[in-house]
């Protein structure tokens, strides 16, 4: 069990601290359905999670990618190939910088998240977690580490909940913190959604960077055993 979770921590960190989402995610709490569409995107963004690990994970399992050098070896290139492309993304999150006294640039779509209705709250959340690329990319490879651990199915059961929870935190403290954090929530949520959009480039420059690497790394890594 030990190993699986350690597989898949570095990619459950990877998009617990995407600031996209978590800007989202913020503009809904100041909307006047706050309580409703806070709690809706939380749960879209669980299960558009749990969805694509529980799918990647059974196809590899059922590859047997934990026993057989062939299927381990296909998963381990896969592995290398979204890390290259995490580190081409890298590279173009640079390019797309704000110049030095330019005003850093948001999605189109977000200037419609706050007059959401819970539907589209939740079929958003689903598309943040588990279609964005980058998110379905770290989901994809924390699942597919966790089939080529020996462990049996409940403990990679264990590993793959780890990964949702801990991918999962910066959306739930955005929304368990307005829910419970009084006055002073919203305040503090504005300032860390503006720091958020200043800095959205450099954050997703590095940690793409450093993911793809570390995809890379592992997927060499089973490849040289």
């Amino acid at each position: 069990m030990g190993q699986g979770i350690s597989e898949v921590l570095p990619f459950a960190i990877g998009v617990a601290i995407s600031p996209i989402p978590i800007i989202a995610v913020i503009l809904m709490l100041f909307s006047n359905r706050a309580k409703v569409n806070g709690p809706v995107f939380l749960l879209g963004w669980v299960i558009g999670l749990s969805v694509v690990v529980a799918v990647v994970y059974a196809v590899a399992h059922a590859a047997n990618a934990a026993t057989d050098s062939t299927a381990s070896d296909s998963v381990s290139w896969i592995k290398v190939g979204l890390g290259v492309i995490l580190l081409g993304a890298a590279r173009r999150q640079f390019a797309k910088r704000p110049k030095p006294g330019e005003a850093a640039t948001m999605p189109k779509w977000m200037g419609g998240v706050d007059a959401m209705k819970p539907g589209a709250a939740f079929v958003l959340a689903i598309v943040c977690s588990a279609v964005n690329p980058k998110n379905l990319i770290l989901a994809a490879g924390a699942a597919a580490g966790v089939a080529q651990v020996n462990d049996s199915v409940g403990d990679a059961v264990v590993a793959l909940i780890v990964f949702v929870a801990i991918g999962s935190l910066s959306v739930a403290a955005a929304v368990g913190y307005y829910l419970f954090g009084g006055e002073k929530a919203r305040a503090h949520l504005d300032d860390l959604k503006g720091w958020l959009s200043v800095n959205n480039a450099a954050v997703m420059t590095t940690l793409l960077l450093v993911i793809g690497v570390v995809l890379i790394a592992k997927g060499l890594d089973l490849l040289t055993v």
